[in-house]
């Protein structure tokens, strides 16, 4: 669950995202000025902000603007308001929130925002997180047919080897059901870019099937999706979810 917070200064909103979220599992922190939320976020660590645009002391875009300028938004901000013309959700979205909900605000489009808002912070924290990898220096080879046809890159200071002349293909790790590493899969790399984005996307989504045992709450964590998106990605993909494969102790068919 996430720390979230609560940005407005009317007591009854306040209370009532309190209720809502706390019954959802977060932790949530309440201010009702800006000040009272530069403390808060400097005090407590924030995986998401929902700010309300007119405060009495600072208004929400101001604010806005005061922890991107300081290099603080560094969390996803939801910005709400009974009274905001279009062009001020506009340059609120181009200075850095993630999302607008306009009061009143409803249960689904609250928990919908608040869902995808977490879930990009995470994606965000993920690829912080990733190890720099130095760019490595590629030397053309020539294929073993003496010099003519298909040419392929090889790292410099890599041990030569000879390349099949009939297809080039990226070897991609998939995860096994007891989400141990299993075999990997050949992703055919001289498909159409439609066809091998395909094969990618189809061992990517089997890959987190498997270490999450079929769990779509996990996988569409995982992957940054809502579950209505990731459902709509899988059977595009021709991923079969009916007879259970990826569920724990399932036997993987063939």
């Amino acid at each position: 669950m996430a720390d979230i917070l609560v940005v407005d200064d009317e007591i009854g909103i306040r209370e009532l995202l309190s209720e809502i979220l706390g019954d959802e599992g977060h932790t949530v922190l309440l201010a009702e000025n800006a000040r009272q939320a530069r403390e808060a976020r400097e005090l407590n660590p924030v995986d998401l902000v929902l700010l309300d645009i007119w405060m009495p002391d600072t208004d929400g875009v101001t604010l806005l603007k005061e922890w991107a300028a300081a290099g603080k938004l560094d969390m996803p901000v939801i910005m709400m308001s009974g009274h905001a013309t279009i062009d001020t959700a506009v340059e609120a979205t181009r200075i850095g929130a993630l999302d607008f909900l306009e009061k009143p605000i409803s249960l689904q489009k609250l928990l919908k925002a608040v869902e995808q808002g977490l879930a990009r912070g995470r994606a965000k924290a993920a690829a912080r997180a990733m190890p720099t990898v130095a760019p490595q220096s590629y030397r053309p080879m020539a294929a073993q047919t003496g010099g003519s046809g298909p040419i392929t890159l090889m790292p410099v200071g890599q041990p030569m080897a000879l390349a099949s002349p009939a297809a080039t293909f990226l070897t991609a790790p998939v995860a096994s059901p007891n989400g141990q590493p299993g075999t990997a899969r050949e992703l055919p790399l001289d498909l159409p870019l439609r066809e091998a984005r395909d094969a990618f996307e189809r061992a990517y989504f089997e890959h987190h099937l498997s270490r999450e045992h079929g769990s779509m709450t996990r996988v569409a964590e995982k992957t940054g999706l809502e579950r209505t998106h990731l459902y709509r990605k899988l059977k595009q993909l021709g991923i079969d979810l009916s007879k259970g494969t990826y569920r724990r102790g399932a036997q993987v068919q063939s």
